[in-house]
Formats: C-alpha cells, structure tokens, sequence
C-alpha cells in the first residue's frame, strides 16, 4: 500500500468490504489466487469478507463457489443485502409503475435520438430480464457474470414485484448524456456510473455507503472498524464511509487524488497486497 499510514490500525479492523469488478476480480474476470488465500484468511481470523457489488446475486454466486467463499453479498450497489446463509436482510425496489415508466422513456429516446445509444436489462430479487438476448451488449454481459437473462419486460415480473436495478450498457462517448437524461427525467432514483459505458439506476437513496452501514449494524460493529476497497466511481461514498479507504491501482485518476491509500491494481493483487500489509 502506498499513501497515509494504516499499518498500526490492524487492531480495530472488523470486517472488510470489497467491491467486485476491477477490485476483486481482474481483468479476465477471476480471483488472482493469492487474493483469493488473503480472503479466505480472513475466514480464519473470523473477519468478515463482504462482496459489495452492482451485480445480482447470481452474477456473484460463481465467484463465490469458484473460490470457495462463503460471503456475505451487498447486490444492486445496497438495493439487496444477504447474509452468509444467504437470509434477506434488506430489499429495496423502484415500485414498479416507476419502472414501466422508466422502460418506455428509454424505448420512445432510442426510437426518436441516435445519441441515446445504449441497451438495457431489469434486476428484480435474482430475476434478470433483457429486452433482446440477442443484442450483443446483453450477450456479452451474460459472459462475464456467467448468468442468464430471460427476454421480457416488466411486465413480465413476477406478481408485485418491483425493480431492484436497470443497467444501462451504453455505446463510448453517450454515458454522460444517458445520465444526464435520466436524472433530469426521473429525480425520484439513483442514478451512478459504475465504469466507462455502464450506468446504474436503483431506487432514491440505495448507495454502497448505506448498505456499508446497514450490514456493519448487523454486525453490531461501527463503520469505523472496517477497510473497504474499490475501485470506480460507484464506490465512492462506501469508501468515504469505511474507517480505512484503499483504491486500487487501476482506478481513475480523479479517484486516486480523491483518496490517498493506495494499493496495486487488480491484476496484480491489490488486495491481497494491502491485507498483507496491514494483518
């Protein structure tokens, strides 16, 4: 780790947050096996790992099962909070009238300007459905998280379920005007760049930082004892709110300034290098 002095905070570290892509997995989608040693170390310590994430639940199991951690899991950036038994602690969804209504704004905009090039899918509990499995951005999502989405709308959600995230997969270059669209159309959800094309909408309020707070209450500990680690601009305020902050190496250089503790990136074992150093 490079940056502020943390090593002599080992004592009060009780449990450790870490976001999922460009964080805990590297650039081909997988755990670095030393990662993987540091994590399950942690285990043995009787420190609790916590996978934070923007993906659904069964975009993380694989990752979990692979590498034979048995996790805690934030989904949906905090809308989805799980213990390790896999109990629901905290489900937070865009009521569904909302979410039709945000599902035909985003088909009337591609319909009517080019500029609003993007595709999209809908997240409810661990249900996911795209309009077009076909699309080439869905197809490839489906790659990288090793799950499958199901064609439909949200009409097709189960009896009074709500939306617990849209992703938005968005051509180079059209995420700001997306967002922008978005946010000026429907202030009543969040809106929050998770990397250079994709763009997260949940309901008002769900942030990694609250559900940080959520499960360390569950915990019985305080915000402060914990070490988060991230990587983009969705992590932020979860950064901002645990007691340390590492960044990654391959994080933005706006992020990196923003927040002194540095480690490598996740191609070369952030984590695994910044838990060696402080344990």
């Amino acid at each position: 780790m490079t940056g502020e002095d943390s090593m002599g905070e080992k004592s009060r570290i009780r449990a450790v947050f870490s976001d999922v892509d460009g964080t805990l997995l590297n650039s081909a989608h997988r755990v670095t096996p030393r990662t993987a040693e540091w994590i399950r170390k942690l285990g043995e310590m009787d420190i609790p790992f916590v996978i934070v994430s923007a993906r659904s639940p069964s975009g993380i199991y694989p990752i979990m099962k692979r590498n034979g951690f048995r996790s805690a899991l934030i989904a949906y950036s905090g809308a989805l909070i799980m213990d390790e038994d896999r109990n629901v602690l905290y489900n937070r969804q865009i009521p569904r009238e909302l979410a039709a209504g945000i599902e035909r704004f985003f088909i009337e905009k591609k319909r009517s300007d080019i500029r609003f090039d993007m595709s999209w899918c809908i997240y409810s509990a661990d249900d996911w459905i795209s309009p077009d499995r076909s699309d080439p951005r869905i197809a490839r999502e489906e790659r990288i998280v090793e799950a499958q989405s199901r064609e439909g709308t949200v009409e097709d959600l189960a009896p009074g379920a709500g939306v617990n995230k849209f992703l938005c997969i968005c051509a180079p270059g059209t995420i700001l005007e997306i967002e922008k669209e978005v946010k000026k159309n429907f202030p009543e959800v969040e809106a929050v760049k998770s990397s250079d094309i994709l763009l997260e909408i949940m309901a008002k309020g769900i942030s990694k930082a609250d559900a940080l707070e959520r499960y360390c209450a569950h915990l019985g500990i305080t915000p402060q004892e914990t070490i988060a680690f991230g990587d983009n601009y969705n992590d932020v305020g979860m950064l901002e709110a645990a007691g340390i902050s590492c960044v990654m190496g391959n994080a933005p250089e706006e992020i990196l300034r923003r927040f002194p503790l540095h480690t490598a990136d996740n191609d070369h074992d952030g984590i695994a290098e910044a838990l060696e150093q402080l344990f």
